[in-house]
């Protein structure tokens, strides 16, 4: 039934990927993990902020081509829509030129946007949001509206603030980290690496949180879980683009984590199979149906490790 539809908000940055050659996509971390919940049935609302520009005209209308809603994205009159040149290195990964002091800096606390919280099942967010103090405020705020709050960690130098990282994972009930992020996030707090899981186990003694993910590249995906521990493979297939992998793993996790009654398993394979589906493809928002995504999973079991 529609009123008993998952309903997930993401906040943080929505923006114009500019690629080599001059290619442009809709992109920003948050926008990539509620365009992918979209694209699994939920229903999912972005809260950023545009330009009133050409190209932020232009974006609102390729989100509402995607038939995704754009109530929550302000219209700024001072600041333009975000642009970010990406390179690609040697090894074919993205590097990001950010450019700051752009609309979705200066993200307004909005009622609608607190009321909207207040029914949703979670609210995704990341750290480069926090980077000015206008959009940071409205983040801890909003975060205070919400029951669900899950924390992509994903760390941009130089834009994070480790007191900022840790007020944040103190408000989180699911956190997201790459293999470099979990080290550092130990750095930060004057903890030695000793392994995985006792890295784990000390994140969620420190901030009270009971699940984390551990994204681990070729080597699959950790899932904790109060004190259960699970660890499952890639998905093989021939990668054609890295961009907002993470991104779609996260959004296949909330789907199958957000329904009743799922089990871990059901939980993982979901994320690991889409993020591996839209690797697999061009870009970080690529067309496909859910059709298309159910068949690529199915035809992809894997065995799961419980360490």
């Amino acid at each position: 039934m529609e009123g008993n539809r998952i309903k997930v908000a993401c906040f943080g940055e929505v923006l114009w990927d500019i690629f080599p050659g001059g290619q442009r996509r809709a992109g920003g971390a948050p926008f990539n993990v509620a365009y992918h919940l979209f694209k699994m049935g939920i229903d999912a609302n972005m809260i950023s902020s545009v330009g009133n520009d050409e190209l932020g005209h232009q974006l609102l209308d390729q989100i509402k081509n995607w038939h995704i809603s754009t109530a929550g994205i302000q219209v700024s009159d001072v600041h333009p829509t975000s642009t970010v040149v990406a390179t690609m290195d040697e090894n074919n990964d993205a590097q990001y030129d950010i450019v700051q002091d752009v609309a979705w800096d200066f993200i307004e606390v909005r009622r609608a946007d607190q009321q909207l919280l207040h029914t949703t099942d979670a609210l995704v967010f990341g750290s480069l949001a926090t980077r000015n103090e206008k959009s940071k405020n409205t983040l801890f705020e909003l975060i205070e509206a919400s029951a669900y709050n899950v924390f992509d960690i994903n760390l941009r130098p130089p834009y994070y603030d480790v007191q900022i990282i840790k007020d944040l994972l103190y408000k989180t009930q699911l956190a997201k980290f790459n293999k470099a992020e979990l080290r550092m996030m130990l750095d930060f707090l004057g903890k030695t690496y000793d392994s995985e899981k006792d890295s784990i186990n000390y994140l969620q003694d420190t901030f009270g949180m009971h699940e984390i993910i551990i994204s681990k590249g070729s080597k699959g995906a950790l899932y904790a879980h109060g004190d259960d521990f699970y660890l499952y493979p890639t998905v093989p297939i021939e990668v054609k683009d890295t961009v907002g992998s993470g991104d779609s793993f996260l959004a296949g996790f909330l789907s199958k984590r957000l329904e009743r009654g799922t089990s871990a398993d059901q939980i993982m394979h979901q994320a690991v199979s889409l993020g591996a589906f839209v690797t697999a493809r061009e870009g970080a928002c690529p067309e496909y149906t859910l059709e298309e995504f159910i068949a690529f999973r199915e035809s992809h079991p894997f065995t799961v490790n419980l360490i």
